[in-house]
């Protein structure tokens, strides 16, 4: 087992500090990601170097389409998520616990052998959120940082600002999801917050990180014009207009099968709200 970092201990177990959500969690007991356990009065990181999800994907696929475009990744993903998001495409491993997935045992040292070995020139972190594997995550990244391969984060951002100041140094490129410009939107469909997720991607792009930002719209509840020109003037008034932006289409999935697919017509629309509003790059994904 792998001592879990951010942590304190308390009465009656400990309060994880990897995220904003601060679980207490008692002896045995986890966090909402599913991932992180109490055992002997610390805590454990369950999925470490045990893969539920490896690949070779485009890079364009994260997406990032403005860093190292034509490149293909090594993509990496272990169970866990610390959002709860009704629609979510990945829940077979998002939303289940480390045992209940399909696993793998791989070494950090055996994940970057296997970059070598094919030549590929980064890794992704993707698929579930890398920030509940933080762990596995860094040492991985540590290590292709110093064989010359990329780090690429694929995420939604919700972490505390120590566990992402301490990984900065390694990654090279992210793609960070919001969900919404409005806080009752990540409460009630998402189980987290707003706030937390645009100051970490300031501080990404502030530290030199490449940074693109991808929208989900989802039919009926994130996809007016007056939700989108809010991210659109967050972006511009942050100094991110420069940031490559995607719109990607949703379709029913997970809990959320009531609504049909973005209409293609809403997402040309949100392009061509976000370009006249200054954002310089824009992209619709899904479609």
């Amino acid at each position: 087992m792998t001592e879990a970092r951010y942590y304190t201990v308390c009465e009656n177990g400990v309060q994880c500090m990897l995220c904003p959500h601060h679980c207490r969690i008692k002896e045995g007991g986890r966090g909402l990601c599913r991932s992180r356990e109490c055992r002997g009065g610390r805590l454990y990181a369950l999925s470490y170097g045990a893969p539920c999800a490896i690949a070779i994907d485009p890079v364009e696929k994260k997406p990032l389409n403005r860093f190292m475009p034509g490149t293909f990744c090594l993509s990496l993903s272990c169970t866990g998520c610390n959002l709860s998001c009704r629609w979510c495409q990945n829940s077979d491993i998002s939303q289940v616990a480390p045992e209940d997935a399909d696993r793998t045992i791989l070494s950090p040292e055996e994940m970057v052998g296997i970059c070598l070995k094919h030549g590929l020139p980064s890794i992704a972190y993707t698929y579930t959120e890398p920030f509940t594997w933080w762990e596995y995550m860094y040492d991985t990244a540590v290590l292709a940082n110093s064989k010359g391969i990329k780090n690429i984060l694929v995420s939604a951002g919700y972490v505390e600002k120590e566990p992402l100041r301490d990984i900065l140094p390694c990654l090279d490129a992210a793609n960070i999801d919001i969900k919404a410009m409005d806080d009752s939107f990540y409460r009630k469909y998402c189980g987290a917050t707003l706030a937390p997720v645009l100051e970490n991607i300031l501080a990404m792009k502030e530290a030199g990180v490449h940074v693109e930002i991808t929208d989900l719209l989802v039919t009926g509840l994130n996809d007016s014009e007056e939700m989108v020109s809010a991210l659109c003037s967050w972006m511009v008034d942050n100094g991110l207009q420069d940031v490559p932006l995607h719109f990607s289409r949703f379709f029913p999935r997970y809990r959320m099968t009531g609504p049909g697919p973005t209409p293609k017509e809403t997402l040309v629309a949100a392009r061509d709200t976000a370009l006249s509003m200054g954002i310089e790059t824009v992209f619709l994904g899904n479609v």
